[in-house]
């Protein structure tokens, strides 16, 4: 019941508490993740991880219920000679108590004694309990996914599949949309504040998977930072510069908060080579921007990104994630649609090793 309630009704992550259920699903992962994660066919390897988020949450409403069933059947047990019509055994107090918290109401085995009677009253309202909270977990978190995917699957024509930081200036210099920009950025800092404060309050949400090809919302999440990035620290006279910064503030807060809960690193390399780098100032001056000098923009920009990708990185690998132009495991990109300078470099990973 304890544990119960810090998943289900506490709106805050359950740091340094004995709580069961982060235990178990973390177990489970590793797992999955061993089963799964080496099916070379990417669609196959990508439906069974995202049956993952899916069964846990299953599981854990499953042994919530045999817990408590169990628990209220020692209980029973121990009050055995309050009890008319059975014979005191632990198997005949585990049917007992399956009858009291599933409210089935058979009969058979009747309470006499007044704390039998207590504890047969108790089981059943904590089987109504349950229900009422299974429904609300249930509604909740599938809103707050629902909520989550609608901003990934509307940046994918922005910043395409899978998503790319510079992708999305390319686009809204070359269509002329500024303003679009900002909205973008406005949006994706609501959208990390909404983000924290769901998947905090239910870890489990980070398991469920985006459902379309090359997206997933970490690798959004990421490619939105980095276009942030280039334009606090690269771009030259662009009218959303200080929505960046905002933006920026906010989503190293929630990288921070994630990398805390999940004991990743919160520090270190920017995770981005210079020739990379150099390539997508290329790309933004074609697009028609304004740069700064490339060695003060370097230096600037990998400071700035060391603060957020390690965590988002070690999240993303961590999570067997589809891989992003700068984001995650980039060896090998299934069902690559190359876009800009980065074609040479897809390609290489289309045509394997």
């Amino acid at each position: 019941m304890y544990d119960l309630f810090q998943a289900v009704l506490l709106p805050r992550p359950s740091v340094g508490r004995a709580v069961a259920s982060p235990v178990v699903v973390r177990i489970l992962w590793r797992v999955w993740r061993r089963l799964f994660a080496g099916i070379p066919q990417p669609r196959r390897r990508e439906a069974a991880l995202a049956a993952f988020g899916p069964v846990s949450l299953i599981t854990l409403l499953a042994l919530w219920v045999l817990a408590l069933l169990f628990g209220y059947a020692l209980l029973q047990q121990a009050l055995r000679g309050q009890w008319a019509g059975g014979d005191g055994s632990l198997g005949t107090a585990l049917y007992v108590s399956a009858q009291s918290l599933l409210t089935l109401g058979f009969g058979g085995v009747v309470p006499m004694g007044a704390a039998a009677r207590i504890v047969a009253t108790a089981e059943a309202t904590t089987g109504l309990g349950v229900v009422a909270l299974v429904i609300s977990l249930l509604f909740s978190m599938f809103q707050a996914f629902g909520a989550r995917e609608v901003q990934v699957v509307d940046l994918d024509a922005t910043a395409g599949a899978p998503p790319s930081g510079v992708q999305i200036l390319e686009n809204c210099a070359k269509l002329h949309i500024d303003g679009h920009l900002v909205q973008v950025l406005r949006t994706w800092r609501q959208w990390s504040a909404q983000v924290l404060e769901s998947h905090l309050a239910y870890p489990v949400l980070v398991f469920f998977r985006s459902s379309h090809d090359n997206e997933a919302w970490l690798n959004s999440f990421g490619a939105v930072l980095d276009a942030a990035a280039l334009l606090a620290t690269t771009i030259e006279g662009c009218p959303a510069t200080g929505e960046a910064a905002l933006t920026l503030k906010v989503g190293r807060h929630t990288v921070d908060d994630f990398a805390v809960v999940l004991h990743l690193p919160r520090t270190g390399p920017p995770g981005l080579e210079r020739s990379e780098f150099d390539e997508a100032r290329a790309r933004l001056i074609a697009a028609g921007y304004r740069l700064r000098d490339a060695d003060a923009a370097w230096q600037a920009f990998a400071e700035l990104r060391s603060h957020y990708a390690p965590a988002l990185a070690q999240l993303a690998r961590y999570l067997v994630l589809p891989p992003a132009p700068w984001l995650g495991d980039r060896s090998y990109l299934p069902h690559v649609r190359p876009q800009g300078g980065s074609r040479r470099r897809l390609d290489r990973v289309a045509a394997g090793p």
